[in-house]
């Protein structure tokens, strides 16, 4: 399993993977910020608009695929670039594996990319929200991460139902000097 950070030309390229692999997540029950059924063209378009805030820095992406070329999995850190005072926190966003890789750690090493890169870069505090109750609150809190509190009915799931939603965060060591 190869992971790459895409610019946003490379982004661009891999739209449709990063599509299939959306609809999938959605179509799957998890709770991304889509209703299902999620239309591969409109999942396209939802990639295709985050080509612009990695040409911008505010988003920073990693892919996982297979030798194949098929994408497997992804995360992103939303960078809050407009605010002085928020350059040390990043927001983790959009951990998505694979329903045919999923139990076979990919998820876990898409994280420990992202905080090693955050950490890398400076940054000393993640966060996210999280579906309560979901398979992704074990690997957010065996990776370290810690529960803030839940919201009641933040978001609907997939299938329309609203559902709380679980805020955590973790502090990093910044590893640039």
């Amino acid at each position: 399993m190869n992971v790459e950070r895409p610019d946003a030309a490379r982004l661009l390229e891999l739209t449709d993977a990063l599509a299939d692999l959306l609809t999938d997540t959605v179509d799957g029950g998890a709770s991304v910020g889509f209703l299902a059924p999620l239309n591969h063209a409109d999942a396209v378009a939802w990639w295709t608009q985050r080509c612009e805030a990695v040409a911008a820095g505010r988003l920073v992406v990693w892919t996982a695929y297979e030798e194949r070329g098929r994408v497997l999995g992804t995360v992103s850190l939303a960078l809050p670039a407009d605010k002085p005072n928020s350059a040390h926190r990043a927001e983790l966003v959009k951990l998505m594996v694979h329903r045919t890789a999923r139990g076979k750690g990919l998820g876990r090493r898409l994280l420990t990319v992202a905080e090693e890169a955050a950490a890398a870069d400076g940054i000393t505090l993640l966060h996210l929200d999280t579906e309560t109750g979901s398979p992704a609150e074990h690997l957010y809190r065996t990776s370290g991460w810690t529960e803030v509190g839940a919201i009641p009915d933040y978001a609907a799931n997939p299938a329309g139902v609203l559902r709380p939603t679980t805020i955590y965060y973790k502090r990093l060591r910044a590893t640039r000097h």
